[in-house]
């Protein structure tokens, strides 16, 4: 089979990796050609075992291989879709040229749905198969988008238990598997490794970390750090925790100069690390994470967190108008209360995240109680082999609907 994948951020080229594990290892004849990133062109890379076809960047348009990476589209909130329209609408139109050449059996869709629901409409009006990866969140806003899941989507597979009533209510058909990053994380090298490992690869002395999540996109970069950071100098500055390590978890497709105008050389317990956030958070005490995948991420490393969210003006007051849900972090959602503190815009500041990280690491109720909700959390999410279950269901289909007299 052919497979056509779109990723358009970091934790969709996390949970598109694993799905191409799972779809290698029940179809080996496929052949995958995506958007994505640099976990994704690894797993084609294992597969391929020729490192002379990375990232193809269009080619022929019809072999495998990394067509587009994520860093050069990925835009979040709405002054960022206005001032990169163009190049968006560019990326569209390239993005249909190339599955009409590649020729496809199934596109799959993964999340992003500004992108992908227009090569979703595209897609199903040419008669190929369209399976949409990661549901949009709709149950959080814009549920009209809910029209076009029945109208393109031939097959929605959901991970998140909420999901299974929400959609079962609107009438959309989807597959559910329990949540991929479950294996994910335990199957994780930071799982394995010893904290003399990690603090050796780094160069580091094995001290307190407190681990700081600023986002993927640079917007989020930009909103979280200079909180981040005088957070940091904060609570530095108290004698109980001047030995501690504030590690900050550089995101894939960034660098350095993404962090560096918030950063002052002579603050040395202040580091930003590549590469390693799983093993900060795995090693942390408490950590500060910008909502999204890593808050949940966080929840199955059972390290104690409060989740800091800013955006510009302008995206946050459209948020309030069309944002209809009571938390913003998945693992919240997933208990409906809150297992972990949300500090959204103004409350997300430096004295009120020293208030909470302090609570995190002083109350000792408070965290066995967080950790109980973790507990909780990880339960609803289900078991291991997602990523392979829902690989294996979407072979079965295509193979089904291949088969003589179907």
């Amino acid at each position: 089979m052919k497979y056509y994948i779109i990723a358009g951020e970091a934790s969709g080229d996390l949970h598109g990796s694993n799905l191409m594990r799972g779809l290698y290892a029940r179809d080996p004849e496929a052949e995958i050609r995506f958007w994505g990133g640099d976990l994704m062109n690894g797993v084609y890379m294992d597969n391929e075992g020729n490192a002379s076809r990375q990232g193809v960047h269009g080619g022929d348009g019809k072999s495998g291989g990394l067509v587009h990476h994520y860093r050069e589209g990925a835009v979040m909130g709405v002054w960022e879709v206005i001032r990169k329209g163009g190049s968006l609408l560019k990326n569209v139109r390239e993005c249909k040229e190339d599955i009409l050449a590649y020729g496809p059996d199934v596109i799959i869709l993964i999340d992003y749905p500004g992108f992908n629901f227009r090569i979703a409409e595209f897609a199903h009006g040419k008669g190929m198969k369209v399976f949409y990866y990661i549901a949009p969140k709709v149950w959080a806003s814009r549920e009209g988008r809910i029209r076009k899941l029945k109208a393109f989507v031939d097959k929605l597979f959901i991970v998140f238990p909420f999901e299974i009533p929400y959609f079962r209510a609107k009438g959309v058909d989807f597959i559910y598997e329990g949540n991929p990053l479950v294996d994910a994380v335990d199957n994780s090298p930071a799982m394995k490794e010893t904290r003399e490992d990690f603090f050796g690869r780094n160069s580091l002395d094995d001290r307190p970390v407190i681990a700081m999540l600023a986002g993927s996109r640079k917007p989020e970069i930009s909103s979280m750090m200079p909180v981040l950071t005088e957070f940091a100098r904060k609570m530095h500055s108290i004698p109980q925790y001047s030995d501690y390590l504030f590690l900050i978890a550089g995101a894939p497709a960034r660098s350095i100069e993404d962090y560096s105008r918030w950063l002052d050389p002579s603050e040395d317990y202040i580091r930003v690390l590549f590469g390693e956030t799983q093993s900060i958070i795995r090693h942390a005490e408490a950590a500060v994470v910008n909502s999204g995948t890593a808050s949940l991420e966080t929840v199955l490393f059972n390290v104690p967190q409060v989740v800091g969210y800013r955006v510009n003006w302008l995206t946050y007051v459209v948020g309030k108008h069309i944002i209809k849900i009571h938390y913003i972090s998945l693992g919240n959602l997933c208990i409906d209360r809150l297992a972990f503190r949300e500090l959204i815009q103004d409350d997300c500041n430096a004295d009120e995240i020293l208030k909470e990280v302090r609570a995190l690491i002083e109350d000792r109720a408070y965290r066995e109680r967080m950790l109980s909700d973790y507990a909780e959390i990880r339960h609803l999410l289900g078991g291991t082999g997602a990523s392979q279950a829902v690989a294996g269901a979407m072979v079965d289909i295509l193979s089904e609907s291949s088969s003589p007299g179907q």
